[in-house]
């Protein structure tokens, strides 16, 4: 095993080399070519709409070894708005083999439209959406789209973009933890003494779900950074606190609607290794249990870390700090 292992981190130690390698060149090409003096002209033609002498520029930066896609883009982009669909869509296509595929399928895509085929720009702008073209609002403003506008498949495209640009928002695993947002007064479920507050918000596009804990009469705080990791169809929790310390959690959604988390037998500095185990327990719209237990002999036997009821603050009928 301990073979296998360093035959692992091998693989991965070349595989992280060469990528870095690779992004390293991809960088230096692109700088030389934004320090070329004719890129400069290029670029300065391109923004004053200067078509032809924009073309012509970028015909000539497209000959040099290791043209960036974006000069093929851009000499697409020029193509296309003096007319030469065919060059245009040529330009577009070498963009797309050069690894921005959603660039080019959009570029075509427009090439389409003006050459008046809607269905072969959909099917191109389809392709973008596919590979990930995430503006939705870019999509919707594009004048050069104008004709496409009140077709139900360019709806169904602004839809996709949106959702590519924030993904988690949509996906019905990634909202599995909404019940817990919000800001809510914490105390023992047994006896209701107050314990502390928190604030449960959504952070990066609806992706991760950040729990900022505050307890009273104690200066201790934490936060919780939850996300659901679709590759291992799970929900992981990293807790970590203003006295150095950190817990991983991971687990799922039971079919009962508690959000189940489990720790690895984590070794202490002092006594046996400790076995964690939390739930999440929705009691209604603003009502939240979290029941936490702790194992040190592998989960034979369970003692109870702690158990808190969540009440969502101002909610008319419930009590609120």
């Amino acid at each position: 095993m301990k073979t296998i292992h360093k035959l692992g981190m091998r693989f991965v130690l070349i595989v992280l080399a060469s990528s870095l390698s690779i992004g390293i060149r991809a960088a230096e090409r692109d700088r030389v070519y934004s320090d070329s003096p004719t890129a400069a002209e290029a670029n300065a033609a391109y923004e004053a709409k200067d078509w032809a002498r924009a073309a012509r520029l970028y015909e000539e930066l497209s000959k040099e070894k290791d043209a960036p896609p974006r000069v093929w883009l851009r000499l697409g982009a020029s193509l296309r708005s003096l007319g030469k669909y065919d060059e245009a869509l040529a330009a577009f296509d070498k963009a797309s083999l050069m690894g921005a595929g959603q660039f080019g399928e959009y570029g075509k895509g427009v090439t389409f439209t003006a050459m008046k085929q809607p269905d072969r720009a959909f099917d191109a702008l389809n392709k973008a959406m596919q590979q990930g073209y995430a503006d939705p609002d870019g999509l919707s403003g594009d004048a050069n789209l104008a004709l496409l506008h009140g077709d139900a498949r360019f709806d169904k495209l602004v839809e996709q973009a949106k959702k590519n640009a924030r993904p988690c928002a949509y996906t019905k695993e990634n909202r599995q933890f909404d019940f817990w947002l919000g800001e809510w007064d914490v105390s023992t479920t047994q006896g209701g003494i107050p314990a502390g507050t928190s604030k449960i918000e959504l952070i990066l596009e609806d992706c991760v779900v950040l729990e900022n804990w505050k307890s009273l009469n104690s200066p201790y705080s934490g936060k919780s950074y939850n996300i659901y990791d679709q590759a291992l169809k799970r929900w992981e929790q990293y807790w970590v606190d203003n006295t150095g310390g950190n817990i991983f959690f991971y687990g799922e959604l039971l079919k009962d609607g508690v959000l189940d988390y489990w720790t690895d037998e984590i070794p202490q500095s002092t006594g046996p290794s400790l076995k964690r185990h939390l739930q999440l327990i929705p009691m209604g719209p603003d009502k939240v249990r979290q029941f936490s237990r702790r194992s040190t002999d592998g989960g034979k036997t369970w003692n109870v870390e702690y158990d808190f009821t969540y009440v969502r603050k101002g909610v008319a009928g419930l009590p609120s700090r």
